[in-house]
């Protein structure tokens, strides 16, 4: 897994649990990705240090505007493409795993062009 993508992962998993549970701490992260606590650790840590979340002394996590705004976009992506490959006749469970690599790859205008042809097609 490239460096971006797995930054891109972990943002995108503390908006949904940050939405889910309403806070966010490393073990929620852990289990929710079904990564070990070591490793949970070490990318908490490089999020910090890249300003893209503040880690609380009580163990809360919170994204930072930058934060959020990748993991906003990176989660509206997620989003669309699922729908995409479901309208396509591909099953939940694929879908979403399929979304989940595409979503880090795709150019921002290939996106844009999906997005404008769902939203032309009432697709979306």
């Amino acid at each position: 897994m490239k460096v971006q993508e797995s930054r891109e992962n972990y943002l995108e998993t503390i908006l949904i649990l940050q939405n889910r549970n309403g806070y966010v701490r490393s073990v929620d992260i852990a289990r929710e990705m079904d990564f070990s606590k070591p490793s949970v650790s070490r990318a908490m840590s490089l999020l910090r240090q890249d300003g893209s979340i503040i880690m609380e002394d009580s163990g809360l996590i919170t994204l930072t505007d930058s934060g959020r705004k990748t993991a906003e976009n990176i989660y509206a992506r997620h989003r669309l493409l699922t729908s995409f490959f479901i309208s396509l006749g591909v099953n939940d469970k694929t879908a979403a795993e399929d979304a989940c690599r595409v979503e880090h790859d795709i150019s921002e205008e290939t996106f844009d062009r999906l997005r404008e042809y769902l939203e032309q097609t009432g697709k979306r």
